[in-house]
C-alpha cells in the first residue's frame, strides 16, 4: 500500500475536472488496467537494469582512463587485468545492492527524491561490499580507479533516473500510460482529490469510477462521475472494473478492520492500493509516518512561515542580489540605455508595493510602459477592460501600453533586475510571493492576507507554474504552499525551474 504525500499536495499549474472525460469509460479502454500496469513497470525496470549495466560500464572505461592520463600518478601496467577480474564483482555488487536498496522499483521512478535516495544508499553499500570482497580476494586494484568509479557511477546512475522519470512524466502529460482510479469514499472528498489528480497530469492518474458509502449512491442527482456502487460491494465492483489502483479517500466508511479484510482479499490482485489523509498542499518533508502499536501515525510538522524569516535566507539573499548586481552591470546599463531611448522618459519605474506584514515600500522595474500608463488604466477600466487575467490582478494580454522594447523585457523578465536592489535592502527576498498593490491587499480574504507573512520575492512559486495565465485562486493556493512549507531546498529548486520558466516565458505579459 502507499500513502499520497507530496505527489498529491506539491503544487503546478492549474486545471479543471472535466466531467465529460470519465463519464462512461471503461478502465481497460483508455486506461491501463493492473494485469497491463505489471507488465509495464517489469519492462521499465528491465529497461532500467540494462542502462544502469551501460552506465557503470562507462563509468569503469572513465575511471580507466582517467587513473592511466593523470599526471604524478605514474602508469599502472597491472590495472588493465585487474580490472579485467574485478569488473564483474564491481558490476554484480552494485547491482545487486541497487536491486536490494529499492532501486528498480518503477514505482517510484516517478516520485523522484525517494528512488534518488535509494540509489545513493545502494551506491555506498556496493562501494564498501566490493572494497571488503576485492582485499579479501587479493584483487590489487588501484585507488584512484577505485574512487574515480564510485564517484563517476552514482551520477550516471541518477542520470538514469532522472532521464526516466522525464520520459514517463512527460509521456503521462501527453495522455499515455494513464491508469484508472476507482475511488472509494464520499463525492466532496473525492472530487478535491480529482481536481488535483486533473491539474497533476504527470501522475498518470485519472478517476473512471467511484464507489461511495451505503445510501450516498442515490444521493446525487447530477454526479461528475459513475457511481460504481457503495462500499458493501467493493470487492466485486473492483474484480469487476479491474482498475490499477483502488484509492481510498478520507471520506471512506469503512473501519480499520473491515479496510484490513480489504487489503487481504486484495493481496492475490497486485492491486495498487492508495490511502490519502485528510491532509492538503502539505510537502513531503513536514510529514513523517511512524506506525505505533499497528496505527500508522503520521506526523506533520507546524506551518514554516516564521522559519522563512531567518537569518540563514537573509544572508543568502544579501550575498547573492550583491554578486548579481555586480555581475548583471553592464547588462543592465544596456537596458537603461534601451529604455531611455524608445521615448525619452524615466528608466525605473517606481510603484508603492505592500511587503511583510503589511509595510509598504518603493518597488523598483524597469520602465516596460508609456509615461501614463497609470491614467491609460483607469480609462481602460472605466471602458471595461477585458482579458484582465484574473479577480483581483490586471493582467492583460498584449497591453497596449507596453512599448516595444517593454515588450522584449517583459517577455524575458529582464524588467524585474531592478528589484535585486530591492532584495539588498531588505523589501523583498529572491524567492516569496509575488509583491501585491496596496488595492489588491484591499480585496484580500483571510487566506489571503496569509501571503503578507513572509518577504515578497522576485521570483516564487507563481512565476515558475504559470505566471499570468494562472487563475486568482491557483496564485493563493501556490503562494500559501510556499509560505507553509518553506524550505531553503525549495528557494534553490524555485531559482534553478525560473530559469527554464524565463527561457520559455509562456504567461509572461
Amino acid at each position: 500500500m502507499a500513502v499520497i504525500d507530496d505527489a498529491v499536495a506539491s503544487p503546478s499549474a492549474n486545471g479543471a475536472v472535466d466531467p465529460a472525460s470519465v463519464q462512461g469509460v471503461l478502465p481497460d479502454q483508455r486506461f491501463s488496467s493492473f494485469d497491463r500496469i505489471r507488465h509495464l513497470r517489469r519492462l521499465a525496470a528491465g529497461c532500467l537494469v540494462a542502462a544502469d549495466l551501460l552506465m557503470l560500464s562507462l563509468a569503469m572505461l572513465l575511471a580507466y582512463v582517467l587513473r592511466q592520463s593523470v599526471p604524478g600518478l605514474g602508469h599502472a601496467g597491472d590495472l588493465s587485468e585487474n580490472v579485467a577480474v574485478g569488473s564483474w564483482i564491481l558490476l554484480a555488487a552494485w547491482l545487486a545492492a541497487i536491486s536490494l536498496f529499492g532501486g528498480y522499483s518503477a514505482r517510484l521512478l516517478t516520485s523522484g527524491p525517494e528512488i534518488f535516495r535509494n540509489v545513493l544508499h545502494a551506491s555506498l553499500a556496493a562501494a564498501g561490499i566490493t572494497g571488503t570482497a576485492m582485499y579479501l580476494m587479493g584483487i590489487e586494484l588501484s585507488r584512484a580507479y577505485f574512487v574515480v568509479f564510485f564517484l563517476v557511477g552514482p551520477v550516471l546512475l541518477l542520470l538514469n533516473r532522472y532521464i526516466g522519470r522525464l520520459i514517463i512524466n512527460r509521456s503521462r502529460t501527453r495522455g499515455h500510460f494513464r491508469q484508472a482510479v476507482v475511488a472509494v469514499g464520499t463525492l466532496p472528498h473525492i472530487s478535491g482529490i480529482a481536481s488535483t489528480l486533473q491539474r497533476e497530469t504527470w501522475l498518470g492518474y485519472e478517476i473512471t469510477g467511484v464507489i461511495v458509502p451505503p445510501g450516498d449512491a442515490t444521493s446525487c442527482l447530477d454526479c461528475p462521475y459513475p457511481i460504481l456502487g457503495d462500499e458493501t460491494d467493493l470487492l466485486e465492483l473492483v474484480r469487476r472494473e479491474r482498475p490499477a489502483v483502488l484509492l481510498f479517500t478520507a471520506g471512506s466508511a469503512a473501519s480499520a478492520e473491515e479496510f484490513r479484510r480489504t487489503a487481504w482479499q486484495l493481496e492475490d490482485l497486485a492491486i495498487d492500493v492508495i490511502v490519502v489523509p485528510a491532509l492538503t498542499e502539505v510537502a513531503s518533508d513536514r510529514v513523517r509516518m511512524r506506525p505505533v502499536a499497528g496505527l500508522p501515525l503520521v506526523h506533520m510538522d507546524l506551518p514554516r512561515a516564521t522559519a522563512s524569516l531567518k537569518w540563514s535566507k537573509r544572508l543568502f539573499d544579501i550575498v547573492a542580489s550583491a554578486g548579481l548586481l555586480l555581475v548583471l552591470s553592464p547588462l543592465l546599463l544596456v537596458i537603461a540605455l534601451s529604455v531611455k531611448l524608445t521615448d525619452g522618459g524615466p528608466i525605473i519605474f517606481r510603484q508603492q508595493r505592500v511587503g511583510r506584514g503589511g509595510e509598504p515600500f518603493e518597488f523598483l522595474k524597469f520602465r516596460s510602459m508609456v509615461t501614463d500608463a497609470e491614467e491609460r488604466l483607469k480609462r481602460m477600466l472605466a471602458e471595461g477592460g477585458q482579458d484582465r487575467g484574473n479577480d483581483v490582478m490586471f493582467k492583460m494580454a498584449d497591453d497596449p501600453r507596453i512599448t516595444p522594447a517593454g515588450w522584449f523585457l517583459r517577455r524575458y523578465s529582464l524588467d524585474e533586475l531592478p528589484q535585486l536592489w530591492n532584495v539588498l535592502r531588505g523589501d523583498m527576498s529572491l524567492v516569496g510571493p509575488r509583491p501585491a498593490l496596496p488595492n489588491e491587499v484591499d480585496a484580500y480574504d483571510d487566506d489571503a492576507r496569509r501571503r503578507l507573512t513572509v518577504r515578497p520575492g522576485i521570483t516564487g512559486l507563481w512565476q515558475v507554474s504559470g505566471r499570468s495565465d494562472l487563475s486568482w485562486n491557483e496564485t493563493v493556493r501556490l503562494d500559501l504552499y510556499y509560505v507553509d512549507n518553506w524550505s531553503f531546498t525549495q528557494d534553490m529548486q524555485i531559482l534553478l525551474r525560473t530559469v527554464r520558466a524565463v527561457l520559455a516565458p509562456s504567461g509572461a505579459y
